[in-house]
């Protein structure tokens, strides 16, 4: 068909370029194969620098298999290059079958006469001496066979072999995460020996060393000088006269040092075991603080790790007290501190969450790592809806099924001291949804975005409820706390405010916008009981709520005022998170509303099926 895209036939894969090579200077470099469709070097999907590969595609097979012949092993832009089939399956790349590591080459082995020692055991993928940046070579390298059954026969032949003068090792490549560490009874006969005085001579090691069994090398560290560097190694014929050596002379007295000797390791061993080491010290120390180390956020900018600890030293003796702070030293509003026992820290938690620091309110809780931390929230978030009878709701993001009244509302049921919102069961058209009637006190804190400790931005006030005004103009939320606060002021000032006296109100009413309503709020909040201070949050965060959802407004500020209220004061100084918020409250509410209609479908299905019976 005329038009008809030509498809290749055959891809190669280009490995080992150069950083510089183009997709261009690879096309060059192929051009002699007439054949040859597209080119394409591979790059960082983010940065765009090369990955040092690419691929060749030809629509002639025969033409990408002289290009394998005469291009691989070839130079571009400086560098030798690899060129192989292109194998798209990354599990076959990985598995490992026919891979053969070759170490111990000489330095006048190269890839391609590498390549030609090992071809006639059969068909070879890849073949590849490493070499650093100035192209020297590392004295090591790889052989991909096409069969398992052909790196078997050149192990089987080769290992032990002499190849430019030098003794090669070839086994099975095995990929580093499957090497396993030597155990305590593996055999070993090289010695590694520090702490060796520098009057301390190789012929004197020897003559200590060779009362143990055959030695058949030991040498001396020594700096450009000749000067000992205090270290050395020492190998034995016998792996049992190794061992014995090394425990009968590490910790000796030689010259006038105590000499350290040990079976020598590789230096990846070596750093596999001191990570390992450092790991099962870290999760010791976790295990001994998991329950004394206690997390504490929302922390003024201006409080110091000594205010940190002098604050909370009233619990019990602390180990250590930080805040966190950024690259500049600047605070990052949250910080630990770590008791000598968990009782004291439990102790710090229930005394000083909510308490106001600086004109800050603390958020303090027991800390958790990081995983732990995200298993529980993936654990809240993933808890299923349940709506049929006697069954209590829960919600997403850790809601609870509150609401707030609407002003002038009068609620169904008498509600407790300064307390308006009631649960949706009693709200009229919810009551057959099943939700428990029932107010949680203990709140759970849930995760909301972090707030810089910025100036509290000037925000409205809810507007008078109709034949509900006392007298002075202070907001509605005066009437709820008159009694509350009564309790708090003299016998004086409770004659005067049964007389109707308004001595209540300019003080709430100072709690209104800007720093100083912030401050005066947290202070009322720290004097007020629990119920107190969520019926005072929840006549601030109404209004906020109405000028994003005024139809949802009760619902939605029920349903905030179940987080912990050092978190909803952030919400107050954020409108950009209370939006947030909300929008979050809002999608729960579409999912709990489209649960309920199929509950109330069920329910009248059943209905209609008792009717017909009957």
């Amino acid at each position: 068909m005329a038009g008809a895209p030509t498809v290749p036939a055959a891809s190669l894969y280009v490995g080992d370029l150069q950083q510089d090579v183009t997709d261009g200077m690879l096309f060059d470099a192929f051009s002699e194969f007439k054949s040859l469709a597209s080119v394409r070097i591979c790059r960082d999907s983010a940065t765009g620098r090369s990955l040092c590969y690419g691929y060749v595609n030809f629509i002639s097979r025969q033409d990408a298999i002289r290009a394998i012949e005469v291009k691989n092993h070839s130079k571009v832009n400086g560098k030798v290059i690899r060129v192989m089939w292109s194998h798209r399956d990354s599990d076959a790349r990985r598995s490992g079958i026919g891979n053969v590591f070759v170490k111990n080459l000489s330095d006048s082995i190269d890839s391609m006469k590498l390549q030609e020692n090992f071809q006639k055991f059969g068909s070879i993928l890849s073949c590849k001496v490493v070499t650093s940046q100035d192209g020297k070579s590392q004295g090591y390298g790889f052989v991909q066979f096409e069969s398992e059954d052909s790196a078997n026969a050149a192990i089987e032949k080769l290992n032990g072999s002499t190849l430019g003068g030098k003794q090669m090792y070839v086994g099975k490549f095995v990929r580093k995460s499957d090497r396993a560490l030597p155990s305590h009874e593996a055999k070993y006969t090289n010695l590694y020996m520090k702490n060796v005085d520098a009057d301390v001579s190789e012929e004197v090691l020897k003559e200590k060393f060779s009362e143990y069994g055959k030695i058949l090398s030991l040498v001396i560290s020594k700096d450009e000088n000749g000067a000992s560097r205090g270290f050395g190694f020492v190998n034995f014929e016998n792996p049992d006269d190794a061992k014995c050596a090394m425990e009968a002379l590490n910790g000796s007295q030689l010259g006038s040092k105590v000499l350290y000797v040990a079976r020598a390791q590789k230096k990846s061993e070596r750093k596999e075991m001191l990570r390992r080491q450092f790991e099962e010290k870290r999760k010791a120390q976790i295990l001994k603080y998991q329950a004394s180390n206690v997390y504490v956020k929302n922390i003024d900018d201006d409080i110091t790790d000594e205010d940190l600890r002098k604050h909370f030293s009233q619990c019990g003796t602390i180990t250590s007290a930080k805040v966190m702070r950024n690259d500049k030293g600047l605070s990052k509003g949250f910080g630990f501190v770590c008791f000598s026992t968990p009782d004291e820290a439990n102790k710090a938690v229930n005394s000083f969450h909510g308490f106001i620091l600086h004109r800050k309110p603390l958020f303090v809780a027991i800390a958790q790592r990081k995983e732990e931390r995200e298993a529980q929230l993936k654990l809240q978030y993933a808890q299923p809806m349940a709506g049929f009878a006697g069954q209590s709701a829960v919600i997403p993001g850790g809601y609870s099924p509150l609401y707030y009244p609407l002003p002038g509302v009068v609620p169904q049921i008498p509600a407790g001291p300064a307390l308006m919102y009631q649960p949706l069961g009693i709200r009229p058209g919810w009551r057959d949804n099943g939700f428990a009637n029932r107010y949680k006190p203990a709140v759970q804190p849930s995760a909301v975005p972090s707030i810089p400790n910025s100036p509290t931005p000037h925000r409205q006030t809810r507007g008078r409820m109709s034949g509900n005004v006392p007298q002075g103009g202070g907001p509605p939320y005066a009437l709820h706390l008159q009694q509350p606060i009564h309790s708090m002021a003299s016998s004086k000032d409770m004659s005067t405010q049964q007389k109707g006296s308004p001595s209540v109100q300019p003080l709430l009413v100072a709690a209104g916008p800007g720093i100083e309503g912030s401050n005066m709020l947290s202070s009322l909040l720290a004097a007020a009981s629990p119920e107190q201070q969520k019926q005072m949050l929840g006549e601030r965060i109404y209004p906020l709520v109405s000028q994003h959802k005024p139809d949802l407004a009760a619902k939605i500020t029920g349903m905030l005022l179940e987080m912990d209220n050092s978190e909803l004061l952030l919400l107050l100084d954020s409108p950009e998170s209370l939006a947030a918020k909300v929008e979050e409250a809002v999608q729960v509410l579409k999912l709990s509303k489209a649960k309920l209609s199929n509950q109330d479908s069920l329910y009248t299905n059943y209905l209609s099926t008792g009717v017909a019976v009957n």
